[in-house]
């Protein structure tokens, strides 16, 4: 007979009862969370404005998108292990004030140069925020409650991707372009209060120490491999430059990846992925993420230059999304704790990559109806795939150890959604042109059209040319089914391999020798069904 086995996580959680006040600091955690996943999609209304008051040029407007972005993801690393050795609610608070600082300045720049050092300042903050958020969970919540945990977490931190465009909408209607910035700093003031207040002091004296060498090879490597993935779909993926950028970037961590290995206590512990259930459950992470950057850079523009609405109406339009990811998170940690996560992620990826090639059968004539129909779906099997995936990733982390394994998960996760946005930009592209008809146009109009959907559509309007907008509109809706049929073979794929290779037991880290558990207690089964 089958029979659930629940047992004390001396692991990952303190001794004694669990804080009465935990969910009310989730609910901090959450705030701050919101301010990051805000900042990722509020950005993208504000450019056309920007563009026109700041005379930003294209090339200008990629890189205040892309500033925040690669500062982001190079600097999860080093800040995770800060949060583990030096305190992580510390950290936290450090992460949202530097986040709030670039906030500030954003709203009093006048120049493109100030917008991007305000976010490169903002993406400090965000990658001590992000990670250190995940790693704080343990020490919040018992094991039995974690998964629910870092269901709201997952949940929080997509909240601001319909958020983002609709709010923008509503304050560029009344307000200027910093208001995008203005409306982060009431709400790292509320982040900052509640967080200072509710969460308990975190940090591991056994975490590895600062290796400056170290750190400046993660940030120099990740940059420049980040910067690489971004430039390519403009430059072309066999320029030199690129080439070049991605040549170096390899150079670099595999110096880092070197210097590691053969230290006698590495900073970043690359041996966590000898363990088959780290390995894997950080595998079933990155599809997941590399889908959703692609949804999330296809489906705009596919509302907006397509459909014909505008930024408001575009991300009312993605809450189905949303809703299908809320509600697959909060039933994914039910869900692990009966069927185990080796049903449950597989199960979550084969939604997911069911959802995606639904979505890449679209049509300009669709419906919303329909549209609806396949986010919903993508939404609920990034819920069920995502985050077990994450908690099965904590589950195998010792204390001192998760600040800098959640920033690791993390960053990977951004350089699959970053290696999302540039293929599947590149395929779009590649599609794009080899579908657009251009026969007969002057060169200026052929060549704007050719340039993007965008230009099309200025184009189009201005000479009165339904046939190049009709030519184009379906042009991109071919490149964007090849995408999602990218994405969704993906995640079958993946979903195959996770059923196959993950283990049948997700086992979590040994406890402390300062608090020793007791016989059959020192590591904590999270299969959540047990067989005779």
């Amino acid at each position: 007979m089958n029979a659930t086995k629940h047992e004390p996580n001396r692991a990952n959680e303190a001794d004694g009862p669990p804080d009465p006040r935990r969910w009310w600091a989730l609910g901090a955690l959450v705030v701050g969370l919101l301010v990051v996943g805000l900042d990722t999609t509020i950005i993208n209304v504000a450019m056309p404005t920007m563009s026109e008051q700041l005379g930003a040029s294209t090339g200008d407007l990629q890189w205040i998108a892309d500033s925040y972005i690669v500062v982001f993801a190079a600097l999860m690393l080093p800040a995770g292990l800060i949060g583990d050795r030096y305190g992580r609610r510390r950290f936290l608070l450090v992460g949202l004030a530097i986040f709030g600082v670039g906030s500030v300045v954003g709203t009093l720049v006048g120049s493109v140069e100030g917008v991007i050092a305000a976010r490169a300042l903002m993406g400090i903050g965000g990658a001590f925020i992000m990670p250190l958020s995940l790693s704080i969970l343990p020490s919040l919540f018992p094991a039995a409650e974690r998964g629910k945990a870092i269901s709201v977490w997952a949940a929080s931190t997509a909240l601001g991707i319909p958020l983002g465009p609709i709010l923008g909408g509503l304050l560029l209607e009344h307000f200027w372009w910093g208001s995008v910035f203005l409306i982060n700093i009431p709400m790292v003031g509320l982040a900052l209060f509640v967080c200072g207040f509710l969460l308990p002091v975190s940090r591991s004296a056994d975490a590895p120490k600062v290796d400056i060498a170290v750190t400046v090879l993660v940030v120099t490597g990740l940059t420049t491999l980040i910067f690489a993935l971004i430039e390519a779909p403009e430059w072309g993926w066999g320029d030199a430059r690129v080439l070049a950028l991605f040549g170096a970037a390899v150079l670099i961590i595999a110096s880092l990846v070197v210097r590691e290995t053969r230290a006698p206590r590495p900073m970043i512990d690359l041996g966590l992925f000898r363990d088959r259930n780290f390995l894997w459950a950080t595998i079933a992470a990155l599809v997941p993420s590399f889908a959703i950057a692609g949804v999330l850079f296809l489906v705009p523009q596919r509302f907006q230059a397509v459909d014909g609405h505008n930024a408001f109406g575009t991300g009312l339009r993605l809450l189905p999304l949303l809703a299908g990811l809320f509600v697959a998170s909060l039933a994914s940690s039910k869900l692990a704790a009966r069927f185990g996560y080796k049903v449950v992620i597989p199960s979550g990826l084969f939604v997911l990559g069911c959802g995606l090639l639904l979505g890449a059968t679209g049509s300009v004539h669709d419906g919303y109806g329909s549209i609806a129909c396949w986010l919903t779906v993508t939404g609920l099997g990034l819920g069920l795939s995502l985050v077990p995936a994450m908690d099965a990733c904590m589950a195998t982390l010792a204390p001192e150890r998760t600040g800098m394994g959640s920033a690791l998960v993390q960053t990977l996760r951004q350089m699959a959604g970053a290696l999302g946005v540039a293929i599947l930009g590149s395929v779009l592209a590649s599609a794009y042109l080899d579908r657009i008809d251009t026969t007969g146009r002057p060169g200026p109009v052929a060549d704007a059209a050719r340039d993007s959907i965008g230009g099309a559509a200025k184009v189009s309007a201005h000479g009165a040319d339904p046939a190049l907008l009709d030519s184009a509109r379906e042009a991109f809706m071919h490149g964007m089914n090849l995408s999602l049929l990218i994405c969704g073979v993906s995640a079958l794929v993946l979903g195959v391999a996770v059923a196959t290779f993950l283990p049948r037991r997700i086992v979590d880290a040994p406890a402390p020798a300062a608090s020793p558990a007791g016989p059959g207690e020192s590591r904590h089964d999270r299969e959540g069904v047990l067989h005779p």
